[in-house]
């Protein structure tokens, strides 16, 4: 597998981003739920969750993906067309995670609200929280993880990476994770494409907030620009 990824080139490595990222198109497409069948593709909800995932990924890749390598010192350095000093590949790799991230923690928090209906609604509210941040936080670690491995992915300090570098690839998923979550979650509110664009840049926005807080707050690079203008 090493070897062929040495051989892969900058066409090889856009051919696995695209094989990754397609079929979240082309599978809700062909296997639509019947729910989605008669209405216009506008309203379908598969079409919104990629809108939204889409804006958001693109977000993380433009702009979050600085933070590591300046504060962290991650570095790619497979063969791709870049955007932004971001390969190209990564933006439609991101979109493919993403994807099954919240689709998987959809599952989760439905079934644990599902779970504590008969709470209060302030223990739900906390239970829900906790459950968040235990979420977002294994999910950026397994990825931390696996990511390790790929050959072509370099970073200073493996044990950071792995601690602060997956808190810190959390708050991404703390925000995003609830907020696509309520997306059409209740059927007397269904959200139109464009309030799904909304709170895609929104989530976008605060998670940037966030990262920069912790840049400042926590970072030796406080003092510097912002990571994606340096």
């Amino acid at each position: 597998m090493q070897c062929w990824l040495q051989h892969a080139g900058k066409s090889g490595y856009m051919a696995i981003g695209l094989g990754a990222s397609l079929p979240c198109i082309i599978l809700p497409w062909l296997l639509e739920h019947k729910a989605d069948r008669s209405k216009p593709w506008y309203q379908k909800y598969w079409v919104k969750a990629n809108i939204w995932i889409a804006m958001f990924s693109f977000i993380g890749n433009y702009f979050w993906t600085h933070y590591f390598y300046t504060i962290l010192g991650a570095e790619y350095t497979f063969p791709s067309w870049r955007l932004n000093e971001v390969p190209i590949t990564l933006y439609f790799m991101t979109h493919a995670y993403f994807c099954f991230y919240h689709a998987l923690s959809n599952v989760v928090l439905r079934r644990t609200l599902h779970a504590m209906q008969s709470y209060h609604t302030i223990l739900q509210w906390l239970l829900l929280a906790l459950l968040i941040f235990i979420l977002a936080y294994i999910t950026a670690l397994m990825e931390t993880v696996t990511i390790a491995h790929f050959p072509y992915y370099r970073f200073k300090d493996r044990s950071r990476m792995y601690t602060w570098g997956s808190v810190f690839y959390a708050i991404y998923f703390w925000v995003s994770f609830p907020v696509f979550f309520i997306m059409d979650e209740k059927p007397r509110k269904v959200w139109t494409v464009w309030e799904a664009a909304r709170d895609s840049l929104a989530s976008g926005m605060a998670v940037t907030m966030l990262l920069d807080f912790w840049r400042i707050a926590f970072t030796e690079s406080k003092s510097q620009s912002l990571p994606w203008l340096s």
